[in-house]
């Protein structure tokens, strides 16, 4: 079965599809992104392909190996999120030839549903409780946010007791029984991580999200040491090799993205290495249904699996949503917390073609947002 076609198609609100044809018919999709980067992604996608055209589409592992490899140069988010893409399609082809889900060419389900979480959002502590109460209406028990915007490298005391009141207020309105995971964006610095997190702990989150930025992952040793509240870390890091230094430093959750970290051959390998830490797996995917689906099949397969991210209720989705590009978007029914095991050949989701190259007709134009300090110095987004 040979690979013949490769296409690319950038869909709002900020997406990347891949589209894989083989000689015999039988065709897999992939979502290779970095958002704000899509068109770098599917320029590298298009470099790939040269290689890929005409190969034997089953062989998934050997053009892992040749395209993260092969080249000089390696890593990064552009290449390792164009060989996530290509890696989903692969294996989206294989389920499907085989006449079974992905889940069962990695051992087999260990779980018949898969846990998710929801965004909330607002400003002030009346705000989120009020969209804790939504959330937990629609059938979630368990939410994410960002205790505060604008963070300065060493906040003021007003700003900290924001940060610590809006995560109280969430606590109050959902009680003991709801999952809280606090998402910081990278936006503290160590010594800021040290002095916030503790001061939270009394309110028992999941985890904190990211709290210093990768570039800073040496020093996570430093933070998981000063506070009982599980760090999760992982969707800006692109292979098992940037897992080493976080999984040795203390983190508790690792989150690879499946469209960022190598696909599911990369996450699935990630995952097990993260086992031997005693650490546990949330992939991170506020991306669409294609990204989410190999999310799911992934998960479906590790015993040491968490919690999962989706899109539907994040803030930068305007326009068609995670259900808009699937022929049937009941695969995705997440009204009791859960998504049941898909039980669909491949990555389980059926995209409705027809959408995507409308949709692709007018490229989105997403870029994230550039936030400053009052004195106009760059601060972290």
């Amino acid at each position: 079965m040979k690979i013949t076609k490769i296409e690319t198609f950038q869909v709002p609100p900020r997406w990347l599809f891949l589209r894989m044809e083989t000689d015999e018919g039988v065709v897999g999709w992939g979502e290779p992104v970095v958002e704000g980067r899509a068109d770098s992604v599917a320029a590298a996608v298009a470099e790939m392909s040269d290689y890929l055209i005409g190969q034997d589409a089953s062989r998934i592992e050997d053009h892992w190996q040749v395209l993260t490899k092969g080249g000089f140069y390696r890593g990064g988010p552009v290449f390792s999120s164009a060989v996530a893409g290509i890696d989903q399609a692969l294996w989206d082809i294989k389920g499907k030839a085989l006449g079974v889900p992905v889940y069962e060419l990695l051992g087999g389900a260990v779980r018949d549903k898969v846990r998710m979480y929801t965004w909330i959002h607002g400003d002030r502590p009346e705000e989120l409780a009020e969209s804790t109460r939504i959330a937990m209406a629609a059938g979630f028990d368990a939410v994410k946010f960002c205790p505060a915007t604008k963070v300065a490298p060493l906040d003021t005391a007003a700003s900290i007791r924001s940060m610590v009141n809006n995560l109280a207020a969430v606590r109050e309105a959902g009680g003991e029984s709801l999952d809280i995971a606090l998402d910081f964006h990278g936006r503290f610095t160590p010594a800021m991580s040290r002095r916030v997190l503790p001061l939270m702990e009394e309110f028992l989150p999941m985890f904190a999200e990211e709290v210093v930025v990768p570039e800073l992952s040496a020093d996570l040793g430093l933070i998981t040491q000063a506070t009982s509240i599980p760090i999760a870390t992982g969707e800006r890091l692109y292979s098992r090799w940037d897992f080493r230094t976080v999984l040795g430093n203390g983190v508790s959750v690792v989150q690879p993205d499946l469209s960022h970290a190598g696909g599911i051959s990369e996450v699935r390998r990630i995952a097990a290495m993260a086992e031997t830490y005693g650490a546990l797996l949330a992939p991170h995917c506020p991306l669409g249904p294609i990204a989410l689906a190999a999310s799911l099949q992934v998960d479906i397969a590790s015993p040491n699996f968490l919690i999962q991210e989706q899109s539907r209720g994040a803030e930068y989705t305007q326009g068609p949503d995670l259900f808009d590009y699937l022929v049937d978007p009941v695969v995705f029914d997440m009204g009791t917390g859960y998504i049941n095991r898909p039980l669909a050949p491949g990555l389980g989701i059926e995209i409705d073609e027809g959408k995507v190259r409308f949709e692709a007709e007018t490229p989105h134009h997403w870029r994230n947002a550039i936030w400053r300090q009052d004195d106009n110095s760059f601060l972290e987004w």
